[in-house]
């Protein structure tokens, strides 16, 4: 890894961007331009507003469930969700048994929140007289599992509850994050580390000190090593690491299978 890494250190800077026309062509996808490494930090990138805000929120730590919220600002219509109907959808739609039985990213109790998006209207109604409704989706680590629940903003109560199985949605931040933590603790990200000491001079401790992208990474028969086998049942990554305010670093090789928190090394073809 490193070696592919110091081709790029030192030409790639913030604010500029980055060349990738024959990268992308190798590894079938397109790597982040600079303001796309969560720099911003303001939840509103890749996807929808609601899902990277639930991703900022980080795990969902143990707690006592609390009352539903007040209703706060509200929005009409189609209209998006407001910041109030997006915090309450989301405590309404985490109830006691779903936080007792699940499992977020860091493998603490409650599930890992992704998304909250504007539910459609029901096939009778129109986006005029059809209640705010909202779908909440989890990423529940226990068993591997993607939670939507369907609730209903102008009675408080859950009315749909879905569970699928092999069904891997865009990363949350704090998935991102989750998945830097084990590559930096991980023999594997010794060249991580190692690029990052010749961009900056410092040594590489902790997540906080990159910005990521990451992709999700599916298994395709015979292109990675066994250990990566069950990607795409479990939730794993392939991240893109940034130097705050500095050149990306090519960790492309490798993947972290959050399910397992594992890392394992891609077969070259």
């Amino acid at each position: 890894m490193r070696n592919l890494v110091h081709r790029h250190l030192g030409k790639v800077v913030a604010g500029a961007a980055i060349a990738v026309a024959g990268t992308a062509v190798m590894i079938g996808i397109t790597l982040p331009g600079t303001a796309g490494a969560d720099e911003s930090g303001d939840g509103k990138s890749g996807g929808t507003q609601a899902a990277q805000q639930a991703g900022q929120d980080g795990a969902v730590q143990p707690g006592v469930v609390q009352q539903a919220p007040a209703e706060g600002d509200k929005g009409t219509g189609g209209d998006p969700l407001t910041d109030d109907e997006t915090k309450r959808a989301e405590q309404l739609a985490a109830n006691r048994q779903l936080l007792n039985s699940t499992e977020n990213v860091a493998g603490q109790r409650g599930p890992q929140r992704l998304t909250v998006d504007l539910a459609d209207p029901e096939n009778n109604e129109t986006d005029a007289d059809a209640p705010r409704r909202a779908d909440v989706t989890f990423y529940d680590y226990k068993d591997d599992s993607l939670v939507t629940k369907t609730v209903n903003l102008d009675t408080g109560k859950v009315e749909q509850t879905g569970t699928q199985h092999g069904v891997q949605p865009p990363l949350s931040r704090a998935e991102n994050v989750e998945a830097g933590r084990l590559l930096i603790a991980d023999p594997l990200g010794a060249g991580l580390k190692a690029d990052y000491k010749d961009a900056t001079g410092n040594e590489l401790t902790s997540p906080d000190q990159l910005l990521f992208n990451g992709a999700v990474y599916r298994a395709t028969p015979g292109a990675q090593p066994a250990a990566l086998d069950q990607c795409g049942e479990h939730r794993c990554v392939r991240l893109f690491p940034k130097v705050k305010n500095g050149p990306w670093i090519d960790a492309r090789e490798l993947v972290i299978d959050l399910s397992a928190r594992k890392v394992a090394r891609l077969d070259r073809g």
